[in-house]
């Protein structure tokens, strides 16, 4: 069963350092939702402004990967499940080292209920 708000462009996606989470060209579908673009999980998701460090060196993220759950695939857009603020997802490093999950919250209050 599906529980959640369905993401669109006007959310505001960030990785647990502060850095800026977008799709990182867009999204592949033409699916708007308030007039903003829905992406889906399969889209590819950049991190900007990253300040994370280890040791004092720079390990910024930048990607993150969606991992929809059994019942989140149930809306796709073509062919790839959308995404709600409850799908699981990481952030990485550019060496593909998980550096924890991205916070997800509605801008300005939109976004719709998909429960």
């Amino acid at each position: 069963m599906l529980s959640g708000n369905l993401i669109n462009t006007g959310f505001t996606i960030s990785c647990p350092h502060g850095g800026r989470v977008t799709p990182a060209s867009g999204t592949s579908s033409g699916v708007r939702l308030d007039g903003l673009p829905v992406p889906a999980a399969t889209d590819t998701f950049g991190v900007t402004g990253c300040r994370h460090t280890v040791d004092r060196v720079p390990y910024p993220c930048v990607t993150v990967r969606w991992t929809p759950g059994p019942g989140d695939d149930a809306v796709r857009i073509d062919g790839s499940p959308v995404l709600l603020d409850t799908t699981s997802a990481l952030c990485f490093s550019a060496a593909l080292v998980p550096q924890g999950p991205p916070v997800v919250s509605p801008l300005s209050g939109r976004g719709v209920c998909a429960r």
